[in-house]
């Protein structure tokens, strides 16, 4: 049977198409009205498909008043297309501005700003296959003020779900004068005021336990990890009792720098000067809850450092970077301090990952010596140690027998991980506790000439196995790839079932005061004991 022309024309035109359209089960971003849709207690939710990955973004799982704890969020019909990221915490000192250099390295993704901002993002492999994986929920850095979900390219979850065929999930919540104005002196309604930041959290784990499973993931696997201010709110979450139950492992990473929380008198002595800013009577103090964010920003700055400069008035100094926002030990949400054996105890059963990298901040504090000369660096030394100089460079030396530039002398971090080894050390001398493992992430950058060595931050791609998304920080190339698996490999095998361990690095023993079992994590992995005791020891008598 001979097939008209005309018919035979369009067959060719369909074939050429169908030679020339990618194969759709092929294509890296699967989008569609049925694509990536799953349920939530509030109701469906749509997202999309990359490189395998179910991935959903923005899901609201609560709303909150301002001042006010976190409530379920609202319902809403139909299907809610759940693709790209939602709004960011409100900063007290919005960006306008950047230095060029280190925003290359860390390359900020700032976001929209606005205070309805709690918000779940979500990564998983599949969501019909009813398996229950491990689930991974990740909280931001930037201390207690600042900070996102999406402001580092290196904490995008994709990558580290596909790889360990988890589920991981990342947060937005209220930060700053918006999370931890404590106004608990005006009336029972501020009851909760001073701790509203640590609620959103426990609201975000509480959605995620109740809606993980419909995400692929385990509801009774949940690991709790951040760092920085995410360490920091990790460490607080193991003090708080409404979050008992919510998670099953915690992971701290350069977040043990401050382990003292403020008291009542203290957050409550800094809520009274907000009003006396603002030039309010405390019965007027509803207005708190209406008046533009910039103008509530700019007096709670000018509150905190009235409030500081009274407390070193008094003798009572503040610790570390100044008075500012974060929680604080008000009997109710937050009844212990912390680093307290009572808090301890509340964990005990919690295994922990925790861990520093090797420089932190120092370079960015010594960035005037790049091109110092090698005298120049000494005489430094001399003037910050004085007498000590020579005792000083001989432990730091111990500590760090590979280093041979003069500027690695200056270079060592000693901010955040004396307080990571005290917190490893209180917390794995309780009696039947859960297991402790240590880590010291010691692998240098190559990018601008090595300056910016192990800088805060920079675990973060290889623990997300995200050299690629994270190149401008790590500089890309083999031995980075190489180590990001062997990093977040351990973290996934913790996540799975509280041990790092696995083929790829030496024997990972748990943490004891005894043994200081710490794993150096470089392009060749070490176990070492505390190298750096006499480096602490003398810092602390300095």
């Amino acid at each position: 049977m001979l097939v008209p022309l005309k018919k035979t024309k369009a067959l060719l035109i369909v074939l050429m198409v169908f030679l020339i359209l990618p194969d759709l089960k092929g294509q890296e971003v699967v989008t569609g009205k049925n694509v990536a849709v799953t349920n939530t207690t509030s109701g469906k939710v749509r997202g999309y498909i990359h490189n395998g990955i179910y991935t959903y973004k923005g899901i609201p799982y609560a709303k909150a008043e301002r001042f006010m704890p976190p409530v379920d969020a609202d319902s809403w019909e139909g299907i809610r297309s759940s693709t790209t990221y939602g709004p960011v915490a409100p900063l007290i000192k919005p960006t306008t501005s950047v230095q060029d250099e280190p925003e290359f390295v860390f390359d900020h993704d700032w976001g929209y700003p606005n205070e309805d901002c709690l918000r779940v993002n979500v990564w998983t492999p599949a969501i019909s296959d009813n398996k229950k994986r491990p689930v991974l929920f990740w909280i931001h850095g930037g201390g207690f003020t600042a900070g996102s979900s999406q402001e580092l390219p290196s904490t995008d979850g994709e990558n580290l779900s596909k790889k360990g065929d988890v589920v991981v999930v990342s947060i937005n919540h209220r930060l700053n004068v918006l999370g931890f104005l404590d106004l608990s002196a005006y009336g029972e309604k501020y009851k909760h005021s001073a701790n509203t930041s640590m609620l959103d959290i426990i609201a975000a784990l509480k959605w995620t336990k109740a809606n993980i499973v419909n995400f692929g993931g385990d509801p009774n696997n949940i690991t709790i990890f951040g760092q920085s201010g995410g360490g920091a709110k990790v460490n607080t979450l193991m003090a708080m009792p409404k979050a008992k139950g919510l998670f099953h492992k915690a992971i701290n990473q350069s977040g043990s720098f401050r382990m003292a929380v403020l008291e009542k008198e203290d957050t409550q002595e800094i809520g009274a000067e907000v009003l006396k800013q603002l030039n309010l009577e405390p019965s007027l103090v509803d207005s708190l809850q209406t008046i533009p964010f910039e103008v509530l920003a700019k007096a709670s700055s000018k509150a905190l450092k009235v409030v500081e400069e009274k407390r070193n008035a008094a003798g009572k100094p503040v610790i570390g970077f100044g008075l500012n926002w974060g929680p604080s030990r008000d009997g109710t949400d937050i009844p212990y301090q912390v680093a307290s054996e009572e808090a301890y105890e509340m964990s005990k059963n919690i295994p922990l990952l925790i861990g520093t990298v090797k420089n932190e901040f120092a370079p960015f504090a010594n960035m005037r010596f790049v091109e110092a000369s090698e005298e120049d660096i000494m005489q430094h030394i001399k003037t910050q140690y004085k007498e000590k100089s020579d005792a000083y460079i001989k432990a730091v030396k111990k500590a760090y027998p590979e280093d041979t530039a003069a500027k690695d002398l200056i270079d060592v971090d000693l901010m955040f991980r004396p307080g990571a080894v005290a917190q490893a050390n209180d917390k794995a001398s309780l009696k039947g506790g859960a297991a402790v493992y240590m880590y010291l992430f010691t692998w240098q950058s190559p990018v601008f000439d090595g300056k910016y060595k192990s800088l805060h931050c920079m675990e973060l791609p290889f623990v997300f196995d995200n050299i690629e998304r994270g190149k401008n920080m790590t500089g890309g190339g083999v031995e980075a790839h190489q180590l990001a698996d062997k990093v977040s490999r351990a973290w996934l095998n913790f996540a799975r079932n509280g041990d790092p361990n696995h083929s790829g690095l030496p024997t990972w023993p748990a943490y004891t005061p005894d043994n200081t079992a710490t794993m150096h994590l470089d392009n060749n992995c070490a176990l070492k004991p505390q190298m750096d005791k006499e480096l602490f020891q003398l810092i602390s008598s300095k």
